[in-house]
């Protein structure tokens, strides 16, 4: 179900392959994976992996949001952002303290995502200045952003230069 929804979301298998690779990679540990589902039918899928900031002197939690997906003829129905929004509450209960995500900046303020280099937060690899805005960080646990300085470390399936460059 996973991957046919990434691949009828995205039209080609490469997001389908790389979110399988992703499920099986166990650098992205612990992850959450939750399927949105309409009338029995697979309609989305986020995924949530586990992320370190390097250079944060306390240990911090966190995870990434990647990749999320919605079919296209359920797009513009609410289902990424209830996807999303269950995911944060998830992650938050179980004690995670940031989560970041690579995206269009527009979408993913709408749930309290903030650039992160602004906070000296650096991507696993430099994101190029036009789009510095599209690497995001969301805050669960209050007052740990200001106080948490370094560069992510991602699983190692998305550890790979070709993702992080638009």
């Amino acid at each position: 179900d996973i991957a046919s929804i990434h691949a009828r979301a995205f039209g080609r298998p490469d997001e389908a392959r790389l979110t399988a690779a992703l499920l099986n990679d166990p650098s992205g540990e612990p992850r959450l994976s939750l399927i949105a589902v309409i009338d029995g039918r697979p309609a989305g899928h986020v995924l949530f992996t586990n992320v370190t900031v390097e250079g944060a002197e306390d240990g911090v939690a966190a995870s990434i949001l990647a990749p999320l997906a919605v079919v296209a003829e359920s797009q513009g129905a609410g289902i990424g952002g209830g996807l999303i929004r269950e995911g944060l509450r998830r992650l938050a209960e179980r004690g995670t303290d940031l989560v970041f995500v690579l995206g269009y900046p527009d979408y993913y303020a709408r749930f309290g995502f903030r650039p992160a280099g602004a906070q000296e937060l650096d991507a696993p690899y430099p994101i190029p200045p036009e789009h510095a805005d599209a690497w995001m960080v969301r805050e669960l646990k209050h007052g740990v952003l200001g106080g948490v300085t370094g560069r992510v470390a991602c699983a190692r399936v998305l550890d790979n230069r070709e993702y992080w460059v638009e």
